[in-house]
């Protein structure tokens, strides 16, 4: 199989714009896509990839926006990979080398506090979740709000479930996920779906639904590892 086969091969997936988002970021770090590289047309790449248009529109404006990508109009238009890539700053091996065992320690414990969340949350304890929710969707661009709030939302989903100690695990856990997600561009068309997320994760707390609440944050955890995966410096 060729590069750009492997690059464009189908996304079948759950988490398809974080997909489409890891599958070009990583393919530009690797350099299997050059810089000024133009992309196919979004019609060929809805097709080789199996997504929808607006999927793709959605991954491709997040990395235009993190600068990886540069789009331009008119007859010789298209999307390009950037001929420059924005500075990252640079992280210790050892954070760089982790990071996966962080999304996993996170996978454990925020699937656990979607459940019992789901189960035992009083309506009380979920009010102030929908304020997060507010206060993440009036800061997409200003992202050390947007964090703020998204930690907040997660440790209070922790305190809703009921367990001081899952409560502790999930600081620990958001601490950690914080020093790798510093690391990364934040485009708010990223954040506008990752808030879309925390609502529905919500609904289905609310309605005591363990399983979509866990489904719905099983996409949301793994949405964030494709994030990473895309746009993290190299090891």
């Amino acid at each position: 199989m060729t590069s750009a086969a492997t690059v464009f091969a189908p996304v079948r997936s759950q988490t398809a714009f974080e997909e489409t988002m890891e599958r070009l970021g990583t393919a530009i770090k690797l350099g299997l896509l050059q810089p000024g590289d133009r992309l196919p047309a979004e019609r060929d790449l809805c097709r080789q990839l199996g997504i929808s248009r607006s999927t793709l529109r959605q991954a491709l404006t997040a990395l235009v926006q993190s600068g990886h990508l540069h789009a331009t109009r008119g007859r010789s238009g298209g999307t390009f990979v950037a001929e420059r890539l924005p500075p990252a700053p640079t992280p210790s091996p050892a954070l760089l080398a982790g990071w996966r065992d962080a999304c996993d320690q996170r996978l454990a414990v925020e699937l656990a506090v979607a459940a019992l969340a789901a189960e035992r949350a009083e309506p009380t304890a979920l009010s102030p979740l929908d304020e997060q929710v507010a206060a993440m969707e009036t800061t997409l661009e200003d992202f050390a709000a947007f964090r703020q709030a998204d930690v907040r939302w997660q440790v209070g989903l922790a305190e809703a479930a009921g367990s001081p100690r899952l409560t502790a695990a999930m600081t620990e856990a958001q601490g950690l996920m914080s020093d790798l997600i510093a690391l990364i561009a934040h485009p708010p068309e990223l954040l506008a779906w990752t808030n879309q997320q925390h609502d529905a994760m919500l609904a289905a707390v609310r309605g005591h639904d363990a399983e979509r609440a866990t489904r719905i944050m099983l996409e949301h955890l793994k949405g964030t590892e494709h994030v990473l995966a895309a746009l993290l410096p190299p090891a």
